[in-house]
């Protein structure tokens, strides 16, 4: 199985489309074969094959990825986000308490800014990390993903992959607080903070808060537009998602 979802996936990253690579029969005859050998069997859910679902599987990741990154990965896509919108650490709102009424509240509403920008900086580059996962999924994992809940492919990749899109992520969103001036603003903040009498000592770290946030806002996003493609027809932008989930 991992094979028919690699050469899809393949080609869906060359750019070509998964309905011609389905067509054009070659290594998905193989995989058929391959998975009547796992006991797969050539047909699953009626007249859908495995390899029909394991393409639309891959084809509704592309399109949801594509979605929560033109969502999130711009400028206000989280800090004017209902949803997302990342506020100050619970530490850093205490600080903000302490400055605004001495006129240095503005610095606090500053950094807040950047946090996000951050975020909405960092969003784009979890897009291959999630197109290089869907290589690991079994026969086993696509039927529990196919016949599952409306985000069963998002819980699916959300329990596999969490650890490690936070590993390959936590240098991108340091690296994008230093580019935003976020760490310079959190240092001045705290510079003028520090320098006031008889105030606790705080202390945040603001990658790990910001990469926290930025991983559930895409899980959250990608969760609600694979249940719109499994739901409303006019979400299935491609022939074979319309194909797979129009024949639910």
């Amino acid at each position: 199985m991992r094979q028919i979802i690699a050469v899809v996936l393949g080609a869906i990253l060359v750019g070509a489309p998964v309905s011609n690579v389905i067509a054009q029969g070659g290594w998905l005859d193989k995989g058929g074969d391959f998975l009547r050998g796992l006991g797969g069997g050539s047909k699953s859910s009626g007249v859908l094959s495995n390899a029909d679902i394991a393409s639309g599987l891959v084809d509704a990741l592309k399109v949801g990825t594509e979605r929560v990154v033109s969502t999130l990965g711009k400028a206000d896509g989280f800090n004017k986000s209902r949803d997302v919108h990342i506020p100050l650490p619970g530490t850093l709102a205490k600080v903000k308490s302490v400055l605004g009424p001495l006129g240095m509240g503005s610095m606090a509403d500053d950094l807040e800014l950047r946090l996000n920008r951050a975020a909405e900086a960092a969003t784009p580059r979890a897009k291959r990390l999630f197109w290089d996962a869907i290589t690991q999924m079994t026969l086993d994992d696509v039927q529990k993903i196919y016949n599952g809940p409306k985000d069963a492919a998002t819980q699916y990749f959300r329990g596999k992959m969490s650890s490690s899109l936070a590993k390959d992520m936590q240098p991108i969103v340091s690296d994008e607080l230093g580019r935003v001036g976020a760490i310079q603003t959190y240092d001045r903040m705290m510079g003028q903070y520090r320098a006031l009498p008889f105030v606790p000592d705080v202390r945040a770290n603001l990658t790990e808060y910001v990469l926290e946030k930025a991983i559930d806002a895409i899980f959250l996003y990608l969760g609600r537009e694979e249940a719109a493609i499994r739901d409303n027809p006019a979400k299935r932008t491609t022939a074979i998602l319309q194909k797979v989930f129009g024949a639910r």
